[in-house]
């Protein structure tokens, strides 16, 4: 498991820090963990670093999700990554199980928290609006891998679009997969492009995929 002196550091300046998150670790404090998150483990980092640094959240990944998570070390660097999210190309990889029908497509969904506040739902006549092109990069009999790119950041976005077309992610329990063959979510945010809020410099950051995604198919 990841810790404080293992942050595996994708990009790193003044104003902004990278970090690529390993599956199954929560990015911020839940009600039952406060410790064991990414967050946190930042947040040890920069403090160590200088006592004086701060570090804001800009967006978050599922726990079981792995990939790119930023953060910003001042509240004006992250309101204006916030404000500019949608804007950025946010590419994520993911094997699901069955074949896709199209090579690509437009995944475009309405989702709704259900009343446990656990999972979300398809409810096109009350829901947020949730939109994910899709693209066929690897398949076999029994997986199709997708190259994902979001346009909208709704909470459970992929996975919750992925299983609504009948083909979930592999090893992912909470939308309708028991088996487990690899021991994680087969979902990874691979890459990320925006525009520094200072230098206004496009920046690309673009991480592997798993080994244990492409084992699936040899």
């Amino acid at each position: 498991m990841l810790n404080k002196k293992k942050l595996d550091i994708l990009y790193e300046d003044k104003y902004i820090i990278i970090i690529n998150k390993p599956a199954n670790l929560l990015t911020i404090s839940t009600e039952k963990e406060k410790e064991k998150t990414l967050f946190h483990y930042v947040y040890e980092y920069l403090k160590k670093k200088n006592k004086n640094n701060k570090v804001f959240i800009v967006h978050r990944l599922d726990k079981d999700t792995s990939g790119i998570v930023m953060f910003a070390k001042d509240e004006k660097t992250k309101f204006y990554l916030q404000d500019n999210w949608d804007k950025f190309k946010r590419n994520y990889v993911a094997v699901v199980n069955g074949n896709v029908k199209s090579k690509k497509g437009v995944l475009k969904n309405y989702l709704e928290e259900t009343k446990t506040h656990l999972t979300y739902v398809v409810n096109d006549s009350n829901g947020k609006l949730a939109i994910t092109e899709y693209e066929k990069v690897l398949e076999n009999k029994k997986y199709t891998m997708l190259s994902l790119n979001l346009k909208t950041g709704r909470k459970n976005q992929i996975r919750v679009q992925l299983s609504h077309i009948g083909n979930p992610i592999v090893g992912d329990k909470k939308y309708g997969i028991k088996k487990d063959p690899i021991r994680r979510m087969a979902l990874v945010a691979n890459t990320l492009e925006f525009v520094h809020p200072k230098t206004h410099e496009n920046i690309i950051i673009d991480i592997d995929i798993p080994n244990s995604f492409l084992k699936l198919f040899e």
